[in-house]
């Protein structure tokens, strides 16, 4: 058994998983758009657009698509966990920007680098290292 995140989006997904390519999280392994092979859109403006996605990267698996009835992304979040603190930084801030921060980077009382953002696509993304001093 494996549990894997399932990521929704209304029209936007291409724009999501290219941005989280582009961070360095991984890359689309498996791609199917509506309108293709028998695939019928639920709506127009679904035509052409992610139906199913795999994405994949180290230590990263989840799943994306478009979804007509899409609802936004609360009450649940994905967490990164990372052992260097300057690759943390470095991810933090790519995938904050035109995002928001809910908790800035910063040693928690659990004694790891931790911080909490919003991307740009209203995806909620933790993340934890645990190396407590800049290699």
């Amino acid at each position: 058994m494996q549990l894997s995140n399932y990521l929704f989006f209304t029209t936007r997904c291409e724009q999501a998983l290219a941005f989280y390519t582009q961070c360095g999280l991984g890359e689309i392994t498996e791609i199917l758009r509506y309108g293709v092979n028998g695939m019928a859109p639920p709506s127009p403006q679904l035509q052409g657009k992610i139906m199913h996605a795999r994405f994949e990267g180290p230590g990263v698996l989840f799943f994306a698509s478009d979804n007509h009835d899409a609802e936004p992304m609360r009450g649940s979040a994905h967490i990164l966990m990372l052992d260097q603190r300057r690759q943390t930084e470095t991810l933090f801030a790519q995938m904050g920007q035109g995002g928001q921060v809910t908790t800035p980077l910063a040693i928690q009382p659990w004694g790891d680098f931790y911080g909490k953002l919003t991307d740009r696509f209203g995806v909620q993304w933790m993340f934890n290292c645990t190396e407590r001093t800049v290699s």
